[in-house]
């Protein structure tokens, strides 16, 4: 009975693999017909084609029930990956090659490296499974359907999906030789990051000295690795920020999604790596068990578990939090705490001054900023509601956050002197805090959080810019969430209010008909990256989310960052901002964790009486009110950063570039075999 018991229970399982296979095949199949068959929506003047090509989206719709993989059905170990906005965080997945067309830097060759398992977005695993396996490009037969089959240790059988959404039925019925899976890590262009510690980069990479300081904006981009030198003369990598030119560290709190906690303590220099370290994460169960268990050789770390009272919710807030024997310091960033982030991506982060420690007896209102920050972020932490970080409120109730010994003519370097900005620190804080936290909020806690919040500082601190033209929204994110059917249901709705709030009488800028470009990577920004196609596992929006939204393909725009050097290095920074007309000022600017998601912005609920917000993120928002500007100045070419300027640095090029015939934004979970990347390889998700 057992014997057969067993045999059924095999007939089964194979029976439900196959379903997989199928459903996988039918829902790649009906999408490829939902694009044919759409319509123009948005009055877009663009073709049918152009509007909704072939593309595939990562799924990042932290508010949907994950959707199950074939990989995760076969329980397949798939390394680490550090998608925002998906699955539990966990170690770091295996390093992307770096050559590319514009490398500069030739690196020594890669060492062989440990499968460990790991956890982390679907999109982030199925990159690190390409990188370890990855399939080259084969010319033969460019409109073929790309048959990947897995080993048979892995699963014993094959799974086929199509990419070719033009080939004839002649193409289809003639059997075409399939990509092979083959290891050829050796011709594989060598990683500027590789395994285990990445201390092959030139020590020019990291700094000897403190770097061109922006002592008005405090906004720096992360450094990236295979760009010209010059581009990287201001920007900041993680050893940066955390060596003892800054401070002599005591103590310190990450706050973020995703950590390699053994690169990460890495990262800190020798002097410090075991000073008290608390982790605050989001992790539940397995994936918090994992966490802790990366945790055990380093008796220094300590643990605070976010609470996740919504479903789908994450904890995707990136944050410092640095205690020096000097003062203290505040880092609110995009990047995650593992290698991957931190050398072939655009991230970019704020970086607060040194604040003193307070004259003991101040009263608890002393060190405040004009934009409550100090308030804001005390609140932040206390939303947390966790006795590990009570001793953290304390800390920083103690230091002055204020900036009242400078004034504002000598912030814009035009004081008394002529001569510009005044040595030493200006000890700025001009900045405002956006943040969220889980909850369904009602009455005059509705604008504590999300972009309700966003919406409150724009009415209340900016003001109305009278003009013929209205003045577009720009958002720029690495995933994109589910929005609903059409754009009124959220994006146009609620959320566009919100972006294009100045003022409480702000409608004089046209705010119904201002345009919205959205910047998200093309599947060709992907393919002729830095790292190649898997770039794309930290572009989580997936295929079941895209085919329920094609309207949002006539909002998109391509990834350009010439003047930062990095257009091929794809972005994991998340940025809003109301452009002029022009495009050559900024009526505000925001970098933050929050991507196109309700779940990281909240939606507004029974009638608009009650918002909720399903996940944990924080930002930073400039206003040139705070600054004593009218509006901030869009910096045209800020590298090589050479001291204070200002003008803004936004991140990538303006105006940015709609869609062309040919472009379809990034989908991890379908195959793109129709080019190779520049490595040679093509996508083919596991």
């Amino acid at each position: 009975m057992c014997t057969r018991t067993r045999h059924a229970s095999l007939i089964i399982s194979a029976i439900f693999f196959l379903w997989l296979s199928i459903r996988d095949v039918t829902m790649l199949r009906d999408y490829k017909l939902k694009i044919h068959n759409s319509k123009h929506v948005h009055s877009c003047t663009m073709s049918q084609e152009s509007q909704h090509g072939k593309w595939t989206l990562s799924s990042s719709d932290d508010e949907d029930p994950p959707q199950q993989t074939v990989s995760k059905a076969l329980n397949r170990p798939i390394p680490a990956s550090t998608d925002d906005h998906h699955s539990p965080l966990g170690v770091q997945q295996e390093s992307t090659s770096s050559s590319s067309p514009d490398a500069k830097t030739e690196w020594p060759p890669e060492p062989p490296k440990p499968d460990g398992g790991s956890v982390g977005s679907e999109a982030r695993q199925a990159a690190h499974y390409n990188q370890q396996n990855p399939v080259k490009f084969e010319n033969k037969a460019p409109s073929a359907s790309t048959k990947r089959k897995r080993e048979t240790e892995d699963s014993g059988w094959a799974l086929s999906s199509s990419d070719d959404e033009a080939a004839d039925s002649s193409d289809r019925k003639r059997k075409q030789p399939s990509p092979k899976r083959t290891k050829v890590e050796d011709r594989r262009p060598p990683s500027p990051h590789r395994e285990p510690d990445y201390k092959e980069e030139p020590e020019e990479f990291y700094e000897t000295s403190l770097p061109p300081s922006d002592e008005i904006f405090r906004f720096y981009l992360n450094k990236v690795s295979g760009v010209e030198k010059k581009y990287n003369t201001g920007a900041l990598h993680i050893r940066d920020i955390l060596s003892p030119l800054f401070g002599t560290l005591k103590e310190s709190v990450q706050f973020n999604y995703c950590f390699d906690i053994g690169w990460m303590v890495q990262q800190y220099p020798p002097e410090f790596r075991d000073k008290p370290l608390m982790i605050v994460h989001g992790e539940k169960r397995e994936s918090k068990a994992r966490l802790i268990q990366q945790a055990q050789p380093y008796g220094h770390i300590r643990f605070c578990q976010a609470k996740l009272d919504i479903a789908f919710g994450t904890h995707h807030t990136k944050m410092m939090l640095l205690w020096y024997e000097e003062g203290f310091r505040v880092v609110i960033l995009t990047s995650n705490m593992i290698p991957h982030d931190w050398y072939q991506k655009t991230q970019g982060l704020w970086l607060s001054p040194l604040y003193p420690r307070l004259p003991e007896g101040s009263p608890s209102s002393a060190g405040e900023s004009p934009t409550g920050f100090k308030r804001d972020l005390l609140d932040y932490l206390r939303s947390y509601r966790s006795p590990e970080l009570e001793e953290w409120t304390q800390r920083i109730q103690e230091h002055d956050l204020s900036d009242t010994r400078w004034a504002a003519l000598d912030v814009l370097g035009i004081g008394a002197t002529g001569r510009g900005l005044t040595q030493g620190c200006l000890c700025l804080c001009r900045i405002y805090l956006v943040g969220s936290t889980p909850g369904r909020y009602l009455g005059a806690d509705m604008d504590r959080w999300g972009h309700l919040r966003l919406r409150k500082l724009l009415s209340e601190h900016t003001r109305p810019v009278q003009s013929e033209e209205p003045w577009p929204v720009v958002g720029q994110f690495s995933s994109i969430g589910s929005l609903g059917a059409d754009e009124t249901k959220w994006l146009a709705a609620e959320f566009q209010q919100t972006l294009t709030t100045l003022g409480k009488g702000g409608k004089a800028l046209g705010s119904r008909n201002a345009p919205m470009h959205l910047v998200y990577p093309s599947v060709d920004n992907v393919r002729t990256s830095l790292e190649g196609y898997p770039a794309g596992g930290s572009l989580p929006y997936s295929i079941q989310t895209a085919q329920r939204q094609l309207w949002l393909h006539s909002y998109l725009h391509r990834w350009i960052a010439k003047g930062t050097g990095r257009s091929h290095a794809m972005p994991h920074i998340k940025t809003f901002m109301r452009a002029s007309p022009d495009f050559t000022e900024l009526a505000w600017f925001l970098i933050t964790s929050a991507n196109l998601s309700k779940a990281a912005w909240g939606a507004l609920e029974k009638n608009s009486t009650q918002m909720m917000v399903r996940s944990y993120e924080l930002g930073v928002l400039f206003l040139p009110s705070a600054f004593n500007m009218k509006t901030f100045r869009v910096q045209k070419n800020p590298f090589p950063a050479t001291g204070p300027s200002t003008s803004f640095p936004v991140p990538f090029d303006l105006p940015p570039q709609r869609y062309g015939s040919n472009d379809q934004p990034w989908i991890w979970n379908i195959p793109h075999t129709q080019a190779p990347d520049t490595h040679g390889n093509v996508w083919v998700p596991s």
